[in-house]
């Protein structure tokens, strides 16, 4: 979803403030932060990434606790203070009304930090339903545990959630999808290059040392790896995964019984809480008709210590001693390498973002969003907006036809900034004076039942899905919105009204506003039609230029290696490439538009077209570790942040104008091989 912009946090080197830190001298101003940044030893040409980031990665090496560090971790830093003082300051169900909102905070972040009590407690709070699942005695028995499990939100065999119906996006129903795997993806399962097999032999320790840790033979490790490698073998790859014509199937509850008849679904439904459905929409059939024959043939000895581990590696981190340290060595070390763990206090605020983060970001906002930066970024999106409407309707290579409904679709986007309009009510939420992993549960079973009891009733269309403190955004096609929380807009170290707007325009216009709007003519979201459903509406003739233009991105970006002999995967990434680039030029012209860029002044020695691309490239300013960048590569839609940057700079004239660059450079690209599309 950025469709979601990498999640990074912040906090600016000693080089930018030290002249605040003085304590002798006021008023001192700041150093400009695309200039303390440039590194002058790199052409602009060569890799423009480094040569907007380069002086800061020097001078700011990854922090042993962090897979990658950059802007995103420094905005983060800044959020995680703010966000520490709300939580801390919130009065405990002894100092508050019970069920109330304060006492919800109070309560959460205290049982979520006391390390000593989840040490203490370790797998006890988990005993009975380890217990109910040694019970099962049969099939009928294993299906009524996993339905149960999927209550909890460990989401064991497969993925079950209320989403819009893609092709009727007034209506909210329920999706299946391929799941239950301990690994990010099935590629994880096959990959015969050493590194991945390397993290599956460490995968199938991890899960023997679980097993031994909860009183299981070690060995049924590798019957768990056998269980989930037969799940992934019927799982779709990545890119498959960004059809969503190949992903909709909507089948009747009769249908849906005769591939999979084990699961009895009207039993099934009953036993989530759903009410009774006509039809489910179901992502991938034959993944179900392979997790049929599991189901049958795979000993139930072994489908039960698969749901033991599902459960206890769903919230091992929320139990502390050696199950919280082997979570992280795996999740953390092995797949990420992060070398140590964060603050506590920091995971925990990560927690209660996921958790309860709307509680939260409504405080937050309060002080930390005023008025008159919101009308700032308000009338940023109408500039994006309407430089879009232009580029739409000058477009050489789309027909009358196929403009009309684009700019028709552009212009009911709805926008959606800083924060909710309406804020969610957590009524039902228990949270109290309990082990922390019990809260958890607690959280995961309201979130269950509160989307479940979505299908059936209205869309809500002012539902935000993610918190006005994260620095991201997203597109939702079925909503056909642009969603911009409040922190996506932060720079570390600076207030709103600090910034310029050729450094705003690049920075939150190009990467984050005119992204997100360029999602809705990507080549998943061109799609859906304005109201948000899955409907056909190009010309054939149109659609044949789109793929035309769209396979010459994805050839550019399958030649960029990343790491060893892993290359960008230019077709899972091609909606997050062809978003970058929209937004770039997009936000360009719009940027064209202001004073600023008439005025032409210079600041920091540089000019307001420069400032736009460093602005541009402040945005991915983030470095990662080898094995972070490796399952980049496996498990996101999104490419590795220097080719964000270079990629798509690479086909926009004003760049090569901007810095100068010249053919033989190595970011030159010749005219007639620079991609077009908005």
């Amino acid at each position: 979803m950025s469709k979601l912009k990498i999640f990074l946090l912040f906090s600016l080197s000693l080089s930018i403030l030290g002249a605040c830190k003085n304590q002798t001298q006021t008023n001192v101003p700041k150093a400009d932060i695309l200039k303390a940044n440039i590194d002058s030893s790199i052409s602009a040409g060569k890799d423009f990434y480094l040569y907007a980031n380069g002086a800061w990665f020097k001078k700011n090496p990854i922090p042993e606790s962090e897979s990658r560090w950059g802007i995103g971790n420094l905005v983060k830093d800044e959020l995680y203070i703010n966000l520490k003082s709300i939580s801390e300051k919130a009065p405990h169900a002894t100092s508050a009304p019970v069920n109330s909102n304060e006492q919800r905070i109070g309560d959460l972040y205290t049982s979520a930090m006391d390390s000593t009590a989840i040490d203490k407690n370790g797998i006890q709070p988990l005993q009975n339903e380890l217990k109910n699942i040694e019970a099962i005695n049969n099939t009928k028995e294993l299906v009524k545990e996993i339905a149960y499990l999927q209550t909890l939100g460990t989401g064991p065999a497969f993925s079950i959630y209320a989403a819009q119906d893609e092709k009727n996006s007034n209506v909210m129903a329920l999706h299946l999808s391929q799941g239950g795997l301990g690994l990010p993806n099935r590629d994880y399962y096959f990959n015969t290059d050493s590194r991945t097999q390397n993290i599956r032999k460490e995968y199938i320790s991890y899960l023997a040392s679980t097993m031994k840790q909860i009183g299981e033979n070690e060995n049924e490790g590798k019957s768990i790896m056998s269980l989930e490698t037969a799940l992934a073998k019927a799982s779709r790859k990545l890119e498959d995964l960004r059809d969503p014509y190949a992903n909709y199937h909507k089948m009747s509850i009769a249908e849906l019984n005769k591939i999979t008849p084990t699961l009895a679904w009207d039993i099934f439904l009953q036993n989530i809480g759903s009410a009774p459905q006509d039809s489910i929409i179901v992502g991938q059939p034959e993944f179900f008709k392979s997790l049929e024959q599991s189901l049958n043939t795979i000993k139930l000895n072994t489908w039960k210590v698969y749901l033991k581990w599902q459960l206890i590696g769903s919230f091992s981190n929320k139990l502390g001693g050696d199950f919280d340290k082997n979570h992280f060595h795996f999740y953390g070390t092995v797949l990420t390498g992060a070398k140590i763990q964060k603050a506590r206090w920091k995971r925990v605020i990560d927690y209660e973002n996921e958790a309860i983060g709307e509680l939260l970001g409504k405080e937050f906002v309060k002080e930390y969003f005023p008025a008159k930066t919101k009308k700032r970024y308000e009338d940023l999106v109408n500039a994006i907006l309407s430089s879009y409407k232009d580029h739409l309707e000058n477009l050489p290579w789309m027909s009358k036809e196929t403009k009309a409904k684009a700019v028709q679709k552009l212009n009911t986007v709805t926008k959606k900034i800083g924060y909710p309009d309406q804020w969610k009510d957590f009524t039902g939420m228990e949270i109290k004076k309990q082990a922390f992993v019990l809260n958890a549960i607690s959280v995961n079973k309201f979130w269950f039942a509160y989307n479940l009891k979505k299908i059936g009733k209205p869309v809500n269309r002012q539902e935000w899905d993610m918190n006005p403190q994260e620095y991201n955004a997203y597109y939702n096609p079925s909503n056909n919105e642009i969603v911009l929380p409040a922190a996506a807009f932060a720079v570390p170290g600076f207030k709103d009204d600090e910034l310029d707007d050729a450094l705003v325009y690049g920075y939150a216009g190009g990467s984050t506003i005119g992204h997100e709007i360029t999602h809705g003519f990507d080549d998943e979201g061109r799609q859906y039609d304005g109201q948000g459903n899955l409907h056909n509406w190009w010309t054939k003739e149109d659609e044949s230029k789109f793929k035309t233009l769209a396979d010459k991105y994805i050839a550019q970006f399958n030649q960029y290696v990343v790491l060893d002999s892993m290359h960008v995967n230019g077709k899972a990434t091609l909606g997050e490439n062809i978003a970058d680039l929209g937004g770039i030029v997009i936000g360009l012209d719009a940027f064209k538009k202001t004073d600023a860029y008439k005025k032409g002044e210079k600041i920091a020695g540089l000019t307001p077209v420069q400032r736009y691309f460093l602005g541009y490239a402040l945005g991915w300013m983030v470095e990662q570790r080898n094995e972070k960048l490796a399952n980049q590569i496996l498990t996101d839609v999104h490419a590795p942040a220097c080719w964000r940057v270079n990629g798509p700079l690479s086909n926009v004239p004003e760049f090569y104008e901007a810095f100068e660059i010249k053919e033989g450079s190595p970011l030159w690209r010749p005219a007639n091989e620079r991609v077009v599309i908005w």
